[in-house]
């Protein structure tokens, strides 16, 4: 299922730009903010899951974080990525796996996730993301998860997603992490139509 799933966003990352892709933000404007709202030091270190070739980590390098790691099942929209910021990549750890593949080498202040955790469909693969999620995040960490809300696609590049309200996201994480805040926002699509997401931030305790 894993190289089936890879070879799909290979495939995407291959053959799409970014202008063809619903992702696609200029400014991932709500990531910052959660971003900013959890009053990180340049040091700290943060991880963006399923980042792909998305521009937040251009706006973190830009804005003086030092230690940022980008996470994606392609190895195509990484190395996108990393052509677009030039020298600039090799301030950036770049991991290729698939996220309930991974094993994290370090622990992590802030955990980011954009529209990655919606496409495991199925309790053992959402279970087994968490568990690596508490194992990475430091106590007193957060973790800020977008997913498309009950009011959102049910597909995203021709794959099915699971769609989240509050209380089902906070529901998952109710084992080591408190609810920090949610809201909702609509995402416009390079193509000009609407997606509704949910973004809820969580603050990582181990009692």
């Amino acid at each position: 299922m894993e190289n089936e799933t890879q070879n799909h966003w290979e495939k995407i990352y291959s053959t799409k730009q970014p202008n063809e892709v619903s992702w696609t933000q200029e400014v991932p404007a709500t990531s910052l903010d959660f971003i900013h709202a959890a009053h990180l030091d340049k040091q700290a270190h943060i991880i963006d899951i399923g980042g792909g070739d998305s521009k937040l980590v251009d706006y973190l390098l830009e804005e003086g974080y030092e230690n940022i790691s980008v996470l994606d099942i392609s190895e195509e929209a990484l190395r996108r990525a990393k052509k677009r910021l030039g020298d600039k990549a090799e301030k950036v750890n770049w991991i290729v796996s698939e996220i309930t593949a991974f094993e994290p080498s370090g622990n992590y202040d802030f955990w980011h996730d954009r529209a990655a955790f919606h496409f495991l469909t199925s309790e053992p693969q959402i279970e087994k993301y968490l568990s690596i999620a508490r194992k990475s995040i430091k106590e007193n960490g957060t973790i800020t998860i977008g997913t498309f809300s009950e009011n959102g696609p049910k597909k995203c590049s021709g794959l099915d997603i699971k769609q989240y309200t509050e209380d089902t996201l906070s529901r998952e994480l109710k084992n080591g992490f408190e609810k920090i805040k949610c809201i909702t926002e609509d995402h416009i699509t390079p193509f000009d139509t609407t997606q509704n997401f949910l973004f809820c931030s969580f603050k990582r305790h181990l009692n």
